[in-house]
């Protein structure tokens, strides 16, 4: 009988982010880490990461692949420290070239090249990453972002952003790429896998204060999620959708963010005076 796969769950409090060591027979992956960064002082720091370092060093494992299921928004990825640290790969959506096209032009990023070359492993839907014997397969759930992904092993996926837990409904679809009937057929698309799936969120705001939760069965999501379940239609939950996205205010990280994101982790090359500096559009 082979061994089944262990999980780690790292919370990033800070951004209510929640990411992934999963490891077996020595090997690990990384899902959806986090480069902190504290926006009032501008400092950057790797103490989340490095806290999962600790953890693959402690357990002597090798870290083979760092997964990012989208272009985050609300948080900076770690990605190139975790590969520039151990070599492992960095695996995203092939959809990522056309998130880079539209913000190399919106941030006019003349050092980005917009093909993905900045990523290790480019993934489509229906692809399958070998990790330690088991199958990592990659489904596309567009909708909040165009290049949004969840990976499934061994009964567990990593479902990003798409879906939260039941009582916070869904991810926004307002962004660029970003479709609430898309998103709608992700959704049901992870709502069809088996019963006893369970599904692994990638950020928990806790609502009212309530404890961390993070996983949940495909089941329990499908007959509860606020927002989308088994009893809605696409026209309402489009509607309910777009109506929340209206009101809702950007991500306190969005710029920082995305330009690191789109680089695979990489800050802005430093200027003639040997500083970094991050863009925010002005509008008039």
């Amino acid at each position: 009988m082979s061994i089944k796969i262990n999980i780690k769950v790292f919370f990033h409090k800070i951004t209510s982010t929640i990411s992934y060591v999963i490891y077996k027979d020595k090997h690990a992956v990384i899902i959806d880490s986090v480069l902190d960064f504290d926006l009032q002082n501008g400092k950057i720091s790797s103490h989340f990461a490095d806290k999962q370092l600790d953890f693959i060093k402690r357990h002597d494992l090798t870290l083979v692949y760092i997964f990012e299921t989208h272009a985050h928004a609300d948080h900076l990825t770690s990605a190139s420290y975790l590969r520039d640290k151990t070599g492992a790969k960095i695996a995203v959506s092939a959809n990522i070239i056309g998130i880079q096209k539209y913000f190399k032009t919106f941030y006019n990023d003349k050092a980005l090249i917009a093909d993905g070359r900045c990523f290790d492993l480019l993934l489509n839907d229906n692809d399958s990453v070998d990790f330690s014997g088991e199958s990592i397969k990659v489904l596309a759930v567009p909708g909040h972002t165009n290049d949004s992904i969840a990976l499934l092993i061994d009964g567990n996926v990593f479902i990003g952003d798409s879906l939260f837990m039941p009582d916070q409904g869904t991810a926004r679809c307002d962004f660029p790429g970003g479709d609430a009937t898309m998103l709608f057929k992700s959704v049901s698309k992870l709502h069809a896998l088996p019963d006893h799936f369970i599904l692994w969120m990638c950020h928990d705001y806790q609502p009212m204060g309530r404890k961390l939760v993070y996983n949940i069965t495909v089941r329990e999501s499908r007959q509860h999620n606020i927002h989308i379940n088994e009893r809605t239609a696409v026209a309402e939950f489009v509607k309910t959708r777009k109506n929340r996205d209206a009101m809702l205010a950007l991500p306190k990280l969005l710029y920082p963010a995305i330009q690191v994101n789109i680089h695979a982790g990489k800050l802005p090359l430093k200027e003639e005076n040997g500083q970094v500096y991050f863009k925010i559009p002005v509008t008039t």
